[in-house]
């Protein structure tokens, strides 16, 4: 156990974990095109890049739940507290072979899409002993949700362990009504346990959508960043260093947050 010096922590390089969320079509993979390509490592999971084809940065495709684990461990590092056989643990950091390459190059981490990360972690849970009861042999959906919710929040915490990475989760944000015509807006993912735990892991909580501020003006593309707010939409600021609403371009966004320079000064908002 080592004491790390006021001095010393700020000095560390510290990046930012944030949820940009918005409904289809929004143009929430479009903001990648704010970050230097350089520095920016775009994790591919949806194959949904129409936006950004000419946007010259390095891509990782994920197809399945084994290699998003295996990514995440390889961008978090190893959990000392995991035993051998467990995922995240030491032994499984050297057998893929320890960090990522590079990785030093890249200062963001920009993963298209969380909803799709939860589809793989849904689908690779459903194959798993734990879905099927002992008794019957049938499928048991407790089962499923509970080893999906557990992976999802795990495969999170690693990510969330990169600090001197800024990692975006990119999400897609849905309208839902119950039964007693009660409106709320959810991220969109298998399961209830990633959409509640997830703002207890994440730093920042961004709502990326037309807002209309009943000026007679069209709505117009905003970030919305604190909670309560006029339209309802989930936002979280841990920094205390952003406005309530803020321009949308995710570089200089990013930049407020971590005290750094516009990484892409020539980034334009769509």
């Amino acid at each position: 156990m080592q004491i790390i010096s006021a001095d010393e922590r700020l000095r560390e390089i510290r990046g930012a974990k944030v949820l940009l969320q918005g409904r289809t079509g929004i143009g929430k993979t479009w903001q990648a095109r704010t970050l230097d390509p350089e520095r920016t490592l775009f994790i591919d999971c949806e194959a949904g890049d129409l936006s950004i084809l000419d946007w010259p940065a390095p891509t990782i495709r994920i197809d399945d739940w084994p290699d998003a684990r295996d990514l995440a461990c390889r961008i978090g590092g190893p959990n000392k507290s995991f035993p051998p056989t467990a995922c995240y643990s030491p032994a499984h950091f050297e057998a893929i072979g320890g960090y990522l390459e590079n990785l030093d190059q890249y200062q963001n981490i920009f993963v298209d899409s969380l909803t799709a990360i939860s589809r793989l972690s849904f689908r690779w849970a459903e194959q798993q002993p734990e879905s099927y009861s002992e008794r019957s042999g049938r499928k048991d959906l407790r089962g499923t949700y509970g080893l999906h919710g557990r992976e999802m929040v795990l495969w999170l915490n690693q990510l969330q362990h990169a600090r001197a990475k800024n990692v975006i989760f990119v999400g897609i944000l849905e309208r839902v009504v119950d039964e007693l015509k009660h409106v709320e807006w959810q991220l969109q993912a298998e399961g209830s346990k990633t959409s509640r735990e997830l703002p207890g892991i994440i730093d920042e909580i961004i709502t990326y959508e037309f807002l209309n501020f009943n000026d007679n003006q069209p709505p117009l593309r905003g970030f919305v960043c604190s909670n309560p707010n006029q339209w309802g939409y989930p936002a979280k600021d841990r920094s205390g260093r952003l406005e309530p609403i803020e321009e949308p371009n995710l570089g200089r966004l990013l930049s407020k947050l971590t005290n750094q320079h516009d990484p892409n000064p020539k980034g334009e908002n769509p």
